[in-house]
């Protein structure tokens, strides 16, 4: 006799990592999968600048889902990054309160493996916080480089490839692909 499969159903943390794109591009769908099933996501953008008005942050408006876009822009080209650290941490400390007492279903914390491997946010915090959210709450985090503290603590880990990519032949960012 086989044993059925556990039904049991209880909040994820999920991982979009690797060199390839699509990390953020996969959180949104499972955005756009949860919006059709009447779910509540929030997603916060650790990296991308606040003043971005970027596709996924227009449609994301449009379908009702609070985004909060707290971030300096590149960071790897920064001349402040304490700066940019602060501006982390505190989009971490408005993140952190939806993790844990929000009405959200699912938050997204975009490009956050960033943050954690510069150690502006320190990895036993974000796991604590992680930990204590509500049973049935997912977590998403995007970025490369997840720490493998991450990657141990997460249910699901997908490692984007880059196998080719239009910019490996001088085209730009394309509307609609990229942004």
């Amino acid at each position: 006799m086989t044993q059925g499969r556990d039904r049991t159903r209880h909040g994820l943390l999920i991982v979009n990592t690797g060199d390839g794109k699509g990390k953020t591009t996969a959180a949104l769908g499972i955005a756009l999968r949860a919006w059709g099933r009447d779910m509540k996501l929030e997603m916060f953008q650790f990296i991308k600048h606040s003043t971005g008005n970027w596709g996924e942050i227009r449609a994301l408006k449009k379908m009702g889902v609070d985004i909060t876009t707290m971030g300096a822009g590149f960071t790897w080209l920064s001349k402040d990054l304490n700066k940019d650290a602060a501006i982390a941490q505190s989009c971490w400390t408005v993140a952190s309160q939806a993790i844990l007492d929000g009405s959200s279903d699912i938050v997204v914390l975009d490009e956050f493996t960033y943050v954690l491997t510069r150690g502006w946010v320190a990895m036993e915090d974000a796991l604590a916080v992680i930990q204590k959210r509500p049973p049935m709450r997912h977590v998403i985090v995007t970025g490369r480089s997840a720490p493998q503290g991450l990657i141990d603590a997460a249910d699901l880990v997908t490692e984007m490839r880059k196998v080719k990519h239009p910019y490996d032949n001088k085209i730009g960012a394309q509307p609609g692909i990229e942004f």
